[in-house]
């Protein structure tokens, strides 16, 4: 089937397993943050994933391409966003394996049922609305600000759309790390993995990575952080790993 690419949009080679990617040119695009997100979760042979706000769908591409999961889903807010992601998965031959949703976080109990997903990723809105100027494009705000969904919406319905013992892996920023750890234990995520991320070695931490287990038990392990660039404009050897250069 040919997909024809609309104004405003981009096709980008995602130079694993002969991927690619729709995106606009002039909207919110997929960054680091996500892909450091699709190598911290582990998604094991046969299981069900679900990566909420999924935006371009390019969470649920890069795990069909790293694990065996069974089947990826992807749940988007934004139509038109959706109704492109849905596009990409297409474009790649992918239908089998990942599906688009387009509808609300706030909704995803309802929409797929309580414990219906082995493993769910999210990459969520870091800023609230204390933190920072909200971007005049609604895409890029709706993707950087609480505006549509708030971090109890994200970590209530994954407590209850995940499966006992299921996984959530969340990247966000560390700022609000005490704010994120106590909502999850709220709702029975229990906090098992953190591992800081640093731009440079002599720099502080801009992201943390999570991993919750629901109805784990109280202990968790801080991994060894993860430092992006050597030097500018070069990643270390870990990232080049996980980009699959």
């Amino acid at each position: 089937m040919t997909i024809s690419l609309k104004e405003d949009e981009r096709l980008d080679d995602l130079q694993r397993n002969g991927l690619s990617i729709i995106q606009k040119q002039s909207g919110f695009c997929f960054g680091m943050d996500a892909v450091l997100l699709s190598g911290f979760a582990a998604v094991r042979q046969g299981e069900n994933v679900l990566d909420l706000g999924t935006g371009t769908g390019i969470i649920p591409l890069l795990l069909s391409a790293k694990t065996e999961g069974r089947a990826f889903t992807g749940l988007e807010i934004q139509q038109e966003i959706a109704e492109m992601a849905a596009r990409s998965i297409i474009l790649n031959h992918l239908q089998n394996r990942i599906t688009i949703v387009h509808g609300d976080i706030k909704e995803a109990s309802r929409i797929f049922g309580t414990a219906s997903f082995d493993v769910i990723t999210v990459n969520p809105p870091y800023m609230n609305e204390m933190h920072g100027l909200k971007n005049p494009s609604e895409a890029k705000a709706i993707a950087r600000h609480e505006i549509l969904c708030t971090l109890e919406d994200v970590v209530r319905e994954s407590s209850r759309v995940l499966k006992p013992g299921g996984k959530l892996y969340m990247v966000h920023r560390p700022h609000r790390l005490i704010e994120i750890l106590g909502k999850m234990t709220e709702y029975k995520l229990e906090p098992k993995r953190l591992k800081m991320v640093h731009p440079f070695q002599d720099k502080a931490a801009n992201m943390v990575l999570i991993e919750a287990v629901k109805g784990g038990g109280a202990w968790m392990k801080v991994e060894a952080p993860l430092i992006v660039y050597k030097e500018p404009g070069v990643y270390m050897d870990e990232i080049y790993d996980i980009y699959g250069y």
